[in-house]
């Protein structure tokens, strides 16, 4: 039975009660995920994000009746297929992403089923008797008889992720009591100020965004300066290339000014530089040279003793 009129107008108030308040929106896939698990999943984002649920035409028609007032949420349409739901937040996204993907169940494997995974039948003992051996055989899975029981020789793969689950699959994993699959909420995509972008983006440390940008700026600044047009990050280095031609120009020609009287004295006269270095470098030396005598006085000290201890 479909909602009423009066239920469909307080879904869409209580829509853009949400989208007037949190700027970001996690769109979640919900399949397999039970009421018990989605209370739990409710409780943990408390004070951190609100889950919003409904059928997808509904949702649909609530997002067109806003696009009036908030356009920039037609790039959530595309989005709305298949089993979703909307986790309205103010908070960090990586912090609630953790909250949202942390809930999770373990569940049996169900025939006809996809497997979200792949799926290995561990090498030892079952602890079933002989007689359900067929199960194995079924599945190639090389078994022996130890002790009256079934014994799994190796381990085997029976399910590779995104295969369907065969009716022998599941009854024998059921029989084992191996429950391979989890289920809880994943995020599908994240809409934050007006932006659409996938989760993975969250995944991108501060340390590689620093880079990318310093990478950037790095090459609008050979742009910048390979076309002689200046910006932000290019004026620096054309106001360093600029004082290094005038300091050439002046070398070359009588034109002087204060930059350029230190380089003049140096190519007039480099002995006398020569000069003012040297009486640095002597003080350096001795106490180099003491550095280098530590070691040596200690290997004398060896050399002395000639191998023999003070009782030999």
């Amino acid at each position: 039975m479909g909602a009423t009129r009066a239920q469909k107008e307080l879904y869409f108030q209580k829509l853009r009660n949400l989208i007037s308040k949190y700027p970001s929106i996690f769109i979640v896939n919900v399949d397999n995920v039970g009421s018990n698990q989605m209370h739990q999943i409710r409780v943990a984002l408390r004070n951190k994000g609100v889950v919003l649920m409904g059928k997808n035409t509904m949702v649909r028609r609530a997002l067109r009746s806003i696009l009036s007032e908030f356009p920039q949420f037609e790039k959530l349409l595309p989005h709305v297929k298949g089993n979703i739901g909307f986790v309205f937040t103010e908070s960090d996204l990586k912090e609630v992403r953790e909250v949202i993907v942390a809930n999770k169940v373990k569940a049996p494997a169900r025939a006809g089923a996809f497997s979200p995974t792949d799926v290995f039948i561990p090498a030892g003992n079952t602890g079933m008797e002989p007689g359900k051996t067929s199960f194995f055989q079924a599945l190639g899975i090389p078994t022996k008889i130890a002790r009256g029981t079934i014994e799994i020789v190796s381990e085997v793969k029976v399910l590779t992720a995104g295969s369907r689950v065969g009716p022998s699959e599941a009854t024998l994993l059921n029989m084992l009591n191996i429950s391979p699959f989890t289920y809880g909420m994943t995020v599908v995509q994240i809409f934050d100020s007006g932006n659409v972008f996938s989760p993975s983006v969250l995944d991108v440390g501060e340390k590689e965004l620093i880079d990318r940008f310093l990478s950037g700026v790095k090459s609008i600044a050979a742009i910048s300066l390979a076309l002689h047009y200046p910006t932000i990050v290019s004026v620096m280095h054309s106001l360093v290339n600029s004082y290094k031609n005038l300091i050439a120009v002046a070398l070359a020609t009588d034109y002087t000014f204060e930059g350029a009287e230190k380089a003049k004295a140096f190519l007039e006269n480099p002995e006398a530089f020569a000069v003012a270095a040297a009486p640095a470098a002597e003080e350096a030396a001795p106490a180099a040279a003491a550095e280098e005598e530590k070691p040596a006085e200690k290997e004398e000290e060896s050399d002395d003793d000639m191998g023999f201890g003070l009782f030999d």
